[in-house]
């Protein structure tokens, strides 16, 4: 969640963290839960909600994605599962690989398609640094 507050605010949109709606992936029964061992007791009672999800996706052949969408022209963000066809650059994802599309006025037929590795110290540790820089460069220290 935290990705789509940083992608619209960096897009000019004022929004905070209570303006983006999430659908969880954890069901509202198990957010209750005191302990893993209850979570984890209690979690087999939702695989056939999961397992009809799923299939229905199939059936439409279609992928379900965990997606983040900043929509600049209504200003606003939310995080939900969805469904992508099997051919959609997202049905293509694989391991811990990101992938943003843009859609813009320039890229309205087709959007524009960054895709990469999503985790891992190397690219966690560029990402940090290139923040570092960005930040020290804001406050003003000699470059």
């Amino acid at each position: 969640m935290y990705w789509v507050i940083i992608l619209a605010r960096e897009s000019g949109l004022r929004l905070e963290l209570s303006d983006i709606p999430v659908r969880s992936l954890v069901p509202e029964e198990l957010r209750s839960c005191t302990s893993a061992d209850e979570y984890m007791q209690k979690l087999p009672s939702f695989d056939q909600d999961w397992a009809r999800e799923r299939f229905d996706a199939e059936g439409a052949g279609e992928v379900l994605r965990y997606v983040g969408v900043v929509d600049v022209v209504n200003k606003k963000g939310q995080v939900e599962l969805r469904r992508y066809k099997r051919d959609h650059p997202f049905a293509q994802l694989s391991g811990s690989d990101n992938i943003i599309a843009f859609t813009t006025s320039r890229y309205k037929e087709q959007p524009l398609i960054v895709r990469g590795p999503g985790a891992g110290a190397e690219v966690t540790a560029g990402g940090v640094f290139s923040d570092i820089l960005r930040l020290a460069s804001y406050l003003g220290a000699p470059s």
